[in-house]
């Protein structure tokens, strides 16, 4: 019983940095769109979070988006990004994980797992506007006005990528749980 345990902890580990790997590879990717441009990112965050759970979950989440950070040279912002993004798989998971694991998906259980997907992505839209408000004044000296314009400009397309997020994520989740199944690793989540 102990060497299944370890088993499955390995195997949790190995999806969480395969996840995490995901993250970070996929934020290079994006599509320009309406003056934005949409990226699968928080889609696949909110899919974690489906998938893994809410403590699996909101680290491969906040490590992939983290890293991304780290790389692209935003320095102490990763760490606000590890949250805020930790934090979309935190609500998806919290909203959809029991939906996403029921033996077989009725229309009440897509339901769920797409208000957790849209919830998820929300979040973040949230938390973004709050990191703009805080930072505006305290970090980049910004006046309230000139803080309130800046968030306002972030606005739409952050609702945009939500929107995007709320669509995509239950496409790959109904994409990926059949084949997870078939192998039998969804057990391991």
């Amino acid at each position: 019983m102990v060497q299944n345990g370890k088993r499955n902890q390995t195997l949790r580990i190995c999806f969480i940095g395969m996840m995490a790997a995901i993250i970070f590879v996929m934020n290079y990717f994006r599509i320009p769109f309406m003056g934005t441009s949409l990226h699968f990112t928080n889609g696949l965050c909110a899919l974690a979070g489906l998938l893994f759970g809410p403590a699996a979950g909101f680290l491969s989440a906040g490590i992939g988006s983290f890293l991304y950070d780290i790389v692209a040279g935003y320095g102490i912002e990763s760490i606000i990004t590890f949250v805020s993004k930790g934090a979309i798989a935190l609500i998806a998971a919290f909203v959809g994980y029991s939906a996403a694991h029921s033996d077989s998906l009725t229309s009440k259980n897509h339901l769920r797992i797409i208000l957790a997907s849209a919830l998820g992505a929300f979040t973040y839209v949230a938390l973004y506007m709050l990191k703009t408000f805080v930072m505006g004044p305290t970090v980049k000296g910004l006046t309230l006005d000139a803080t309130i314009v800046s968030m306002l400009s972030k606005l739409p397309g952050s609702i945009i990528n939500a929107l995007f997020a709320s669509i995509i994520t239950p496409i790959f989740f109904n994409a990926i749980r059949p084949a997870l199944r078939h192998t039998g690793l969804w057990e391991h989540f």
